[in-house]
């Protein structure tokens, strides 16, 4: 196994998971927790014990950054794990830039339906309350964040070399 078939799982799990996410507001242990399990056998086989750490490191850092907010009731815990998977796949520094990138979408988008569902002054109402409030509730039509996640974790590749975080 190569580095690009961890590449090519890594692509594989975004799209199955942004298809679930998008149709059933889902996204699959089964396919996540092979994921991992995929990420951290393969990195312990290629690199042994800092292998393991490379990849444990990712996983629970990915796991971390999106446990508060599913505790505060902001998101599912199937994006909790689609992160951890893309840890264990690609480590800790990328998973954080695809965590970083995925916020900066999941506001955008956000934003957009926010504006969308209501008007401008409605929207500015909307959002300071959701900024008092942080709850997947606070706002009409709230999305499958999932879609933040594959798109940000698609930005964090193709611009990974380029140093912008």
């Amino acid at each position: 196994m190569t580095d690009h078939l961890l590449d090519f799982v890594l692509f594989l799990i975004l799209l199955i998971s942004l298809v679930t996410d998008l149709r059933r507001h889902k996204i699959y242990n089964s396919v996540t927790l092979p994921a991992v399990g995929l990420g951290l056998t393969w990195h312990t086989g290629s690199g042994g014990w800092t292998g393991f750490l490379f990849s444990g490191e990712g996983m629970l850092l990915g796991f971390g950054l999106l446990l508060v907010p599913y505790l505060l009731g902001g998101m599912g815990a199937g994006d909790v794990k689609l992160l951890a998977a893309v840890g264990a796949l690609t480590g800790p520094a990328f998973v954080f830039s695809s965590f970083l990138y995925s916020s900066m979408i999941g506001g955008v988008i956000a934003l957009i339906i926010i504006i969308r569902s209501s008007g401008w002054k409605q929207s500015l109402l909307r959002i300071g309350h959701a900024s008092l409030k942080f709850r997947s509730n606070a706002v009409q039509g709230a999305f499958p964040y999932g879609v933040a996640i594959a798109i940000g974790t698609l930005a964090a590749y193709l611009w990974r070399d380029s140093n912008a975080f």
